[in-house]
């Protein structure tokens, strides 16, 4: 058989296992929270996976190969550890508890919880357009490759990754991605360290490409020059940074996701670094040495010498040295890291749409199975605007740095709403737009040839800094709320609070805090509302007195206790109820953990009989894990033991 007959059954096979575990998953898919986050319910090991097959994407397959043909291994190198270190370990050491305890879904619910709705609708929909661009990147890289290794027609390709990527994502959302994202990875972390050994086998190590090299040292030189450091023109280390670690990552829409399905904030941190170190070593370093080898090796057929083969079809090139099964095993290896991260990107867009745009402003009353059914409408939706996305001029390359710019605004407004309370709506919505609308002006200038701002200043880079000082400017233009206000006291008493009628959602809040349940996820989850509802809420409880905040920023701006005038303000517990609540429970709970005891297989029933959603579940298992009663398990679905100290509780309640 032809190599390319080989390829097309093993791609056949491929794709059927795709939608195959999009239909295995559709039973575990009720509503649109279990669509779009699982329900909070991902484990360590699949977070890491689901980490990995983001980072060992399509991008990952051209640009690590092909910085090293350009500048040599230092510039490889430099994009991949800028890329997983500052941008996957960062956000997941600095913000991985802040994302899982705030209980926002989704950035731009977050950013309105924070600011308000003004600056959510621009990050929404500005999101959507990034999330699309880095969706199109990925289908983009994967043509280059399959066209390099086949020769076929590129719009061809194009329209068959799209077809698989939709289908299988429209079918059961997140858990379809998931499940995916461990059977690519698992084919990525076979075929990419095999593909490095068996070339230097082939060639020879480090010393033998260094010898064979043509522009200069391999270290440093490459068939473009020299990796710039500072330069404020891209590619540059510094132009890295702000492009692959603030917009790629800290202001994703999808990195967001990866860190609030988890089960919890424990879960989030350590898959994001432990993801960070495997991407490094099985993936990004010997994909920079694939580089290596063509470039000393395959030479010829490259541009730069007269050849055809683009710097960033170098995996797709080496597929073509190697026997045909394993050169197809090659070529797929670098489908599937694309479709694993188009279809999240293709994911988080659909979320953003849904949640931010969809259930916000245009149909506020939709039940969970309405969003359910627009959330597969808009991923259609998505689809067809990513298709036209990929006919964007440039390539990958240009292609994934253009969708970059959208996501650097959010970034910003990210970390300044984390560490500064006096940053407020004004300063959010002022520096979004104005950073959005600077980097819309210069792409169209750009694309129309009238001037290139990439002459002097990279694109993401000019609306990095746009944002940031407009956003501090217009911030200190405008009162902030309340608790950015100079004379603010955190610590409520009987002269610095103002009187206030309580609500029917500030009286459940105020319940779960008189039961333990301190943190914003819980309670967002547990009243099942949207973030900015049950914000709002949380503000008028505060400026009344009825709770008070752990502290200013952080994490602990998002953690409460009820005060003495809180619990004041709700109806006394039966004796036996209050003990129960000094130690977080309630007699539901109380049930749950007898069943986990006696008939653990009684799960589902429970949640059947109290009619409770996957988003209130998380709460109740994540706050009785956090009191230490009961342990979460399993690879996939989460399965919850009972612990000697929940055991004792029911001894205590009997």
């Amino acid at each position: 058989m032809s190599p390319n007959t080989i390829f097309v059954i093993i791609f056949i096979i491929f794709c059927a296992i795709l939608i195959g575990a999009g239909f295995f998953s559709k039973r575990w898919v009720k509503e649109s929270d279990d669509y779009v986050l699982a329900g909070r319910e991902i484990s360590t090991l699949i977070n890491v996976v689901g980490v990995c097959a983001i980072g060992f994407a399509g991008t990952t397959v051209t640009l690590a190969p092909g910085f090293t043909i350009q500048y040599g291994l230092f510039g490889g190198l430099a994009w991949s550890l800028i890329y997983s270190i500052c941008g996957l370990t960062v956000f997941g050491l600095l913000y991985s508890k802040f994302i899982r305890l705030s209980g926002a879904q989704t950035l731009p619910e977050f950013l309105e919880m924070r600011y308000d709705g003004k600056t959510r609708s621009v990050v929404a929909i500005t999101s959507v357009i990034g999330m699309c661009g880095i969706m199109a990147n990925n289908v983009v890289s994967s043509v280059d490759n399959i066209a390099a290794y086949t020769g076929w027609n590129r719009t061809l390709i194009t329209a068959i990754i799209f077809l698989v990527i939709i289908v299988f994502t429209f079918i059961s959302g997140l858990w379809a991605t998931t499940i995916t994202d461990l059977f690519q990875v698992t084919i990525g972390v076979i075929v990419v360290p095999t593909v490095f050994f068996l070339l230097a086998a082939r060639y020879g190590w480090f010393d033998a490409i260094a010898a064979n090299w043509g522009p200069g040292s391999f270290l440093t030189d490459g068939f473009v020059g020299t990796m710039p450091g500072m330069k404020l023109t891209y590619p540059s280390v510094f132009n890295f940074i702000i492009c692959f670690a603030a917009a790629l990552v800290w202001g994703n829409n999808y990195y967001w996701m990866k860190i609030a399905n988890c089960r919890s904030e424990k879960v989030a941190k350590r898959s994001f670094v432990i993801a960070s170190i495997v991407l490094i070593i099985v993936f990004m370093i010997p994909l920079c040495f694939v580089g290596g080898y063509v470039g000393a090796f395959h030479g010829d057929s490259l541009t730069y010498n007269g050849g055809t083969v683009a710097a960033t079809g170098a995996y797709g090139l080496i597929a073509t040295t190697f026997v045909p099964l394993f050169g197809a095993l090659v070529v797929i290896s670098a489908v599937a890291a694309s479709i694993s991260t188009a279809s999240t990107s293709a994911l988080g867009a659909s979320a953003v749409a849904n949640r931010d745009i969809y259930q916000r402003i245009i149909n506020p009353n939709a039940d969970s199975k309405k969003s359910l059914r627009m959330s597969k409408v808009i991923m259609l939706i998505i689809g067809i605007v990513t298709f036209i996305l990929c006919q964007f001029p440039g390539g990958p390359t240009y292609l994934f740095a253009f969708a970059n710019c959208w996501l650097v605004p959010p970034s910003i407004l990210l970390a300044l709403g984390v560490i500064w309370p006096r940053f407020n709506s004004r300063g959010a919505s002022w520096g979004a737009v104005c950073g959005m609308v600077t980097m819309v002006v210069f792409t169209l200038l750009d694309l129309t040839g009238i001037f290139s701002i990439g002459n002097y200043v990279y694109l993401a880079t000019l609306g990095f800094v746009v944002t940031l000082v407009v956003a501090i400017i217009a911030s200190l233009t405008a009162q902030p709320k309340y608790y950015g206000q100079k004379g603010w006291d955190r610590v409520p008493n009987d002269s610095n609070r103002k009187n206030i009628s309580l609500g029917q959602i500030e009286k459940q809040i105020l319940e779960l805090l008189r039961i333990g349940h301190i943190y914003m996820a819980d309670i967002t989850d547990s009243i099942g509302t949207d973030s900015n509802a049950s914000g709002k809420a949380i503000e008028t409880l505060d400026q009344g007195g009825y709770l008070m905040r752990a502290g200013m920023i952080g994490t602990k701006f998002y953690t409460f206790s009820i005060t003495e005038k809180g619990l004041n303000a709700l109806k006394p517990l039966p004796d036996k109820e209050a003990q129960m609540a000094k130690e977080g429970l309630t007699p539901m709970y109380l049930e749950l953990l007898r069943i986990l005891k006696d008939n653990p297989q009684n799960q589902a029933e429970f949640v059947e009989k109290y009619k409770i959603k996957s988003m209130r579940m998380s709460a109740i298992s994540s706050h009785l894990t956090r009191k230490g009663y009961i342990k979460e398990k399993g690879l996939f679905k989460r399965k919850l033991m009972i612990t000697p100290l929940g055991v004792d509780m029911l001894q205590k309640f009997h």
